[in-house]
């Protein structure tokens, strides 16, 4: 099983960089996940958001193959606890597909992104950055691992 997340936005803040830096290397090889970075499309007061996200899920679609579990970062998505998301990721190592999670750029996903996504996860009822979610997701994933191994992290 391999995890992608597969993000809109390039040019992250270093701290950006350092925090998702610190998580990944914390996980073991066999869960990292690849971090596949796309560009933002470009938005001005006289471009229409649409055809900026638009744009953007296309690129995004190119990178979800067959077979693989797709889950969409969405504000409508459902949220739940990590000890949950620790069960989620067991579950996904027993089913051995690729797992994509896709992070939309600043107005969200496209709608065939949404509409290609197993799942639909919301990380929180605020509005959060797109580029803090990489940093969230990352420590949330390393978080659910060590619930599953019984590492003192998470208490």
């Amino acid at each position: 099983m391999k995890i992608s997340l597969i993000a809109v936005g390039t040019r992250m803040p270093a701290w950006v960089q350092d925090g998702y830096q610190e998580y990944a290397k914390r996980l073991p090889k066999e869960l990292t996940p690849e971090l596949v970075e796309l560009p933002l499309a470009v938005r001005s007061k006289s471009t229409n958001t649409q055809n900026a996200i638009a744009s953007e899920g296309d690129n995004m679609l190119k990178h979800i193959g067959s077979n693989t579990r797709t889950i969409a970062l969405d504000v409508l998505g459902k949220s739940f606890s990590t000890e949950v998301l620790s069960q989620k990721l067991a579950d996904w190592q027993m089913d051995g597909r690729n797992v994509n999670i896709l992070i939309g750029g600043p107005d969200g996903l496209d709608s065939r992104c949404l509409a290609q996504a197993d799942e639909k996860w919301s990380l929180s009822a605020l509005t959060l950055p797109h580029p803090l979610v990489r940093v969230l997701l990352i420590e949330q994933l390393y978080r659910a691992w060590t619930i599953l191994q019984n590492h003192p992290y998470h208490k």
